[in-house]
């Protein structure tokens, strides 16, 4: 992700009643009638059913089919083929094969992957982000499972595949998204999110990217999506996966958001330069901060392990030592999850070493919430 300029008069948490009217004029609008696109960065997206308040969402009017999905993710290419029937690894290193609990009440951030089955969780990989496989029939089971192993566990309930939540433009459709998350309010989330398993909530992937959204999704937006997950489970964090200096670069004023962040790859720059850059923005915003690392397309082509997406490579375990070093250094990071598990890749001799190294990291990492 691409970093934009910041804006000369960014707002924080703590600015006072004018930016919580202000915030209150952005979440009725977004939750409102007509959804008519996303024109400008500063406009909230209007719904184009009738309008109705936060907790009754209408039925979306936009009847693009949803696809099969099952990832987070579809590339195009597979040089690398995702999960296999592989068993998961057997983990000898905690009492009865399962991990620590990563809680509040003990040390240490999750070490955790994007699409890692609960199965495959063990004393180094002790997170999951999971979307696609989620279901309202089934994310108890999941999470029941997650808890079982000690993990934790990101939660993306608008599914994997972005065409979920497009209208038949290909734009965001703020109305298909809060119906998506409407079908799990009848869920007991609440003990999941009381114990820690429940990491946070993911609300969107990229909100910046033309490429993926057609137009951008505004800041103000992120903003009301985290304001509609807050009025459903007030305790669970809100996350957003992009960067606090895109974030920071619209007044907006977060006050349901908790943390943004920061994925890394090789083609961005230099790894220092910009996680300091983005906890700084983190810490002007009053947010919280994840980071990790894109280790199946986001390597410099020095492991000529062939990545998920033609021309990328995957990350060489050196590389993985390197990066994940400079960014579990930073205190102020509050989880640290890679893109994505792949078996074939994660059980390489020279990877695992390198994971379990920075696992280790991870677990001596001051304990940070990601809700600042």
């Amino acid at each position: 992700m691409n970093e934009l300029p910041k804006s000369s008069t960014p707002m924080t948490r703590r600015q006072g009643a004018l930016g919580s009217l202000f915030l209150l004029l952005i979440i009725g609008t977004a939750c409102g009638s007509g959804d008519t696109g996303l024109a400008t960065e500063a406009a909230v997206p209007v719904d184009s059913a009738a309008a109705a308040p936060i907790d009754t969402v209408a039925t979306p009017s936009d009847t693009v089919a949803a696809p099969a999905d099952t990832t987070i993710a579809s590339p195009s290419d597979t040089s690398v083929t995702p999960d296999s029937t592989v068993p998961p690894p057997t983990d000898s290193t905690a009492s009865g094969g399962t991990i620590v609990p990563d809680i509040s009440a003990l040390p240490g951030i999750t070490f955790g992957s994007f699409n890692m089955p609960a199965s495959y969780l063990t004393s180094v990989h002790t997170g999951s982000m999971l979307g696609g496989p989620l279901s309202p029939s089934n994310i108890v089971s999941v999470l029941t499972a997650t808890r079982s192993k000690g993990g934790r566990l990101v939660i993306k309930l608008c599914k994997g595949a972005d065409s979920y939540v497009k209208d038949s433009n290909g734009n965001f459709s703020f109305t298909k998204w809060k119906a998506l998350i409407d079908q799990y309010r009848s869920v007991n989330l609440g003990p999941f999110i009381a114990d820690g398993t429940i990491l946070g909530h993911f609300l969107i992937d990229e909100p910046h990217r033309t490429a993926k959204w057609g137009k951008v999704i505004p800041q103000a937006t992120v903003e009301a999506m985290a304001a509609y997950s807050k009025q459903i489970w007030p305790g669970m964090p809100a996350l957003v996966r992009v960067v606090p200096t895109w974030l920071e670069a619209a007044p907006v004023r977060y006050t349901h958001l908790d943390a943004g962040w920061f994925q890394y790859h090789t083609n961005k720059g230099n790894v220092t330069t910009l996680v300091t850059a983005e906890v700084a923005a983190a810490k002007r915003l009053g947010l919280g901060l994840l980071v990790g690392m894109n280790v199946m397309d986001g390597g410099n082509g020095s492991s000529k392990i062939p990545g998920v997406t033609s021309g990328q490579y995957a990350m060489s375990a050196t590389e993985i030592g390197t990066y994940g070093n400079v960014l579990l250094n930073q205190s102020y990071a509050c989880a640290f999850y890679n893109w994505q598990h792949n078996t074939s890749y994660y059980g390489r001799t020279d990877i695992k070493a390198a994971m379990a190294n920075l696992s280790l990291k991870a677990k001596s990492h001051l304990k940070t919430s990601c809700r600042q």
